[in-house]
């Protein structure tokens, strides 16, 4: 009972933060290749928004609920998070918690992978994403997230991202 009142505080917090955070009038900064590290400017367009809100949704009818499970990203407002894009569980699934790292595999060939951490609510089905660098075009991906359950296999994640390098 302790454990789900956490997830679910966790949730709310992470929503009040989000909702805080955002900004969606201000213009969004734009970097060209050439202003970032050299080992990303191959793989990036001319420019790309640095930060801003985070919009993805996701579909999980071949999640198997084991370890190496994935779901299939469907939609993204965010050019390096490319539809096709697996996100892949390490850990299989409790009962009534997912509470594992994950690893978003885009298609295609390259070096490009994002790392990061959810927890979801199996029953309330609402939890929390986090996404914390990688390799390659995710350098430097921080993200943030709400999950949500759109109905059928379909879920969302609503936060905020930015690509800034870390201090």
């Amino acid at each position: 009972m302790v454990h789900r009142q956490l997830l679910i505080a966790t949730a709310i917090i992470a929503s009040l933060v989000t909702t805080a955070c955002s900004d969606a009038i201000a213009p969004t900064q734009l970097v060209t290749a050439e202003e970032m590290a050299p080992s990303m400017a191959p793989s990036l367009s001319a420019t790309f928004p640095r930060s801003g809100a985070l919009h993805v949704t996701k579909e999980c009818s071949q999640y198997t609920r084991l370890a190496g499970g994935f779901c299939t990203i469907t939609s993204s407002n965010v050019d390096g998070i490319e539809v096709g894009t697996r996100v892949v569980y390490t850990l299989a699934s409790g009962p009534t918690v997912l509470n594992t790292d994950v690893t978003l595999d885009p298609p295609g060939p390259g070096n490009n992978a994002a790392f990061g951490h959810v927890v979801l609510d199996l029953a309330a089905r609402h939890g929390v994403v986090t996404i914390s660098g990688g390799t390659g075009k995710f350098t430097w991906l921080e993200a943030s997230a709400v999950v949500s359950h759109l109905g059928g296999p379909n879920w969302a994640w609503d936060g905020t991202y930015s690509f800034s390098p870390r201090d």
